[in-house]
């Protein structure tokens, strides 16, 4: 499990938008090691953290996983796309959750774009390191198949002889 606070925290509101989400959205109270979403779940809106703790985790790259903290907002490329999500978000404490949902977060972002502005700044920051977890899942799975010089295939010498038949 990774440490709290190893990293800065790229998905953190500002007050603004933390007041503007709360106006949209329905408090849930998780229990520890409740799924807020999974991956390749139908993306259902935001998550913005009120209270405990909650970790994003890549499939088969548990070094990569993620613990955030109050006021981090989750779900935020999967909201923007529609798209199912790409990682799943698990409660690691028990966890008091802003939930919008994909309209309303969207409804927002149009409505005030200082907002929106905000969230794909957040977006982008999310997206790059998406795509660097994608990029080292894909090469410990090529490295785990690739481990010694014998997993190379050999090149078979094909030696033709010119022969004159008579």
């Amino acid at each position: 499990m990774p440490k709290v606070g190893s990293k800065p925290n790229i998905l953190r509101v500002s007050a603004k938008l933390k007041k503007s989400l709360a106006t949209a959205g329905v408090l849930e109270r998780c229990s520890s090691k409740h799924h807020l979403f999974e991956v390749d779940q139908e993306n259902q809106g935001v998550y913005l953290i009120l209270k405990g703790r909650v970790c994003l985790s890549v499939k088969d790259a548990e070094k990569l996983d993620r613990i955030f903290s109050p006021g981090s907002l989750l779900g935020i490329p999967a909201t923007f796309t529609g798209r199912p999500y790409s990682l799943a978000a698990v409660a690691v404490t028990d966890t008091e959750v802003l939930h919008v949902e994909r309209e309303a977060f969207l409804v927002l972002m149009a409505q005030q774009p200082e907002l929106c502005r905000e969230a794909t700044d957040m977006l982008s920051r999310e997206v790059t390191f998406i795509q660097a977890a994608l990029a080292e899942r894909r090469r410990q799975k090529s490295n785990s198949n690739s481990d010694s010089c014998n997993s190379v295939p050999k090149k078979h010498e094909v030696t033709s002889f010119n022969r004159r038949v008579s």
